[in-house]
């Protein structure tokens, strides 16, 4: 299961406003980091394959692939409205037990709305498209 609180729900649904796609779903994309840790893609996404899994959560349809679905078990898609960093947030407890490390404390990802953000020492990367 994949937790989506309150406030990345209500972000996601502007953004499926915005980019007249409120049909679609996020599609969330694991990868092994370069040095430990994971980075994310985050997508819009309108056709899920058949082998993927689908978690209804928070008013929100969230999909991800059959190969990262049990890496995906257990994390929060948050939202992060800072003054050095806004974006989806990522926070993943499976990824200190795959890499020995991740992006910040507890394995999180902060995913800048335009585009892309960083992560804190020993992680990878967030590239958010779609919006």
């Amino acid at each position: 299961m994949i937790n989506v609180t309150p406030l990345a729900a209500e972000k996601l649904k502007q953004i499926l406003v915005d980019e007249e796609a409120e049909g679609s779903s996020l599609r969330v994309i694991l990868m092994p980091g370069q040095h430990g840790g994971a980075q994310y893609m985050l997508a819009l996404e309108n056709d899920p394959k058949g082998d993927d899994t689908l978690y209804e959560t928070g008013g929100v349809s969230i999909v991800v692939d059959s190969d990262s679905a049990s890496l995906m078990d257990g994390a929060e898609i948050d939202y992060a409205d800072g003054l050095m960093r806004s974006g989806f947030v990522i926070n993943n407890p499976n990824i200190e037990e795959m890499a020995g490390g991740g992006c910040g404390a507890g394995g999180g990802c902060g995913c800048g709305a335009g585009g892309g953000g960083g992560c804190g020492a020993g992680g990878g990367g967030c590239a958010c498209g779609g919006h």
